[in-house]
């Protein structure tokens, strides 16, 4: 009986290791599956379709569109572009870029109206594209009514106030602010084309298994609001903050607060993780059509189409306007790890053009708003060759100031 005893122990503990031996390989094998995923994602012959479907292909949540469509006045311009724009003293063919950046939609609105509106390489007006980064200055604006309805006591309060569960990671002792600004100090790789880095690695923890969990794994590496680096994980925090004070999902406090107010023409789509949340820092599906009426709340003052005051004019100065040395625009900004200027998940061109400011997301998608000008652009874009292509950015940016000057010259 003793014998018998010893080998069902012996039995039974060999099954438990060879389970958790087969759960070990099968959890390897799905990361590989989800990394060989990411990497075929964007080879050129397949791009443009993904950008329009990902929503398709991975977990994804709906934002239907309610009521009544708010009206998007239409009167295009022969001329609403400039037929070049200047580049550090080059002057560049306007339609040559819009092609070489692969273009999939432009919308150009200014003086009321839609200027110009066009749509490539199979999408259309109801194509709802992946909007990538864009997805951040979105929740920059939901963190800012949640500062404003009281939920937050101040941004300068530490990240572990309303997010308890990241005490003793990489964000205990950085503040909201700096999380805001792309300054918590972890470390961080963004590199897209690196299948070992950190911003890839959260693509498989989104494909595989939580993107909360994954947050709590980036280590510290900086003092928190000395340095920008851009770290696409500080927006999956302040998801979290916004579930924590509102009480909550992100996908909720999005669609009442924002999302159920712009008149929206379309549905738009969120993707998740395998546990339901959402990929706050690049998730957003929408269209442009959708994504300029986003762009016009911040062009007009924080008020929608009824007049109703979503967020501050003061929020949107605050989240414009760079305030310290890591935060402002200049190649030569030794304490940011990129060009442009940054505050509250916004970027801030390097040559200023009356306060213009832009979301931008990874592979060409722009929403680029001039208030002096009173010009919103909004750009859909599949550029394959983005991450040999250190120029891309900036040169849009040129272009849009460019557009925005031409339809606008005495502003």
């Amino acid at each position: 009986m003793k014998k018998v005893k010893i080998l069902a122990y012996v039995l039974g503990a060999s099954v438990v290791i060879v389970g958790i031996g087969i759960g070990v390989f099968w959890k390897d094998i799905n990361e590989i599956r989800a990394v060989m995923a990411y990497a075929n994602a964007f080879e050129p012959d397949v791009i443009d379709e993904n950008f329009r479907s990902f929503y398709k292909q991975y977990p994804a949540i709906t934002l239907a569109k309610t009521g009544d469509v708010s009206a998007l006045s239409k009167a295009e311009r022969a001329d609403a572009l400039p037929e070049k724009f200047d580049y550090e003293g080059q002057m560049l063919n306007t339609a040559e870029y819009l092609e070489k950046f692969h273009t999939t939609g432009l919308i150009v609105y200014a003086g009321g109206n839609i200027v110009h509106e066009e749509y490539r390489r199979g999408n259309g007006p109801s194509t709802q594209s992946i909007l990538m980064s864009v997805s951040k200055s979105v929740a920059s604006i939901l963190m800012g009514m949640a500062l404003e309805d009281g939920r937050i006591d101040s941004l300068d309060d530490p990240v572990v106030k309303y997010v308890p569960e990241l005490k003793g990671t990489g964000y205990d002792g950085a503040t909201i602010q700096n999380v805001m600004n792309m300054s918590s100090g972890v470390r961080w790789n963004e590199d897209y084309g690196d299948l070992e880095s950190d911003l890839v690695q959260s693509v498989v923890a989104l494909l595989t298994g939580s993107l909360d969990e994954f947050t709590k794994t980036v280590p510290r590496e900086l003092e928190p609001g000395t340095y920008n680096r851009y770290a696409s994980i500080d927006t999956h925090v302040l998801g979290m903050v916004l579930r924590s004070v509102t009480g909550k999902s992100y996908q909720e406090f999005l669609k009442t607060r924002l999302w159920n107010k712009l008149g929206a023409e379309y549905d738009a789509f969120l993707s998740v993780d395998t546990v339901g949340q959402p990929l706050v820092f690049g998730g957003l599906h929408m269209t442009l059509r959708d994504l300029t009426r986003i762009g016009l709340v911040m062009l007009n003052g924080g008020r929608n189409h009824l007049g109703e005051q979503l967020v501050s004019p003061a929020w949107i100065r605050e989240s414009t306007t760079p305030d310290a040395p890591h935060l402002m625009p200049g190649k030569d900004n030794k304490k940011s790890s990129y060009g442009f200027g940054y505050k509250n998940q916004w970027w801030l061109p390097i040559k200023d053009d009356g306060g213009d400011f832009t979301a931008i997301g990874i592979y060409g998608q722009f929403l680029y708003i001039s208030p002096k000008r009173g010009v919103v652009i909004a750009r859909h874009s599949a550029y394959p060759e983005f991450l040999t292509d250190p120029h891309m950015d900036f040169q849009s940016v040129a272009m849009f100031q460019a557009i925005a000057r031409h339809l606008s010259p005495d502003s």
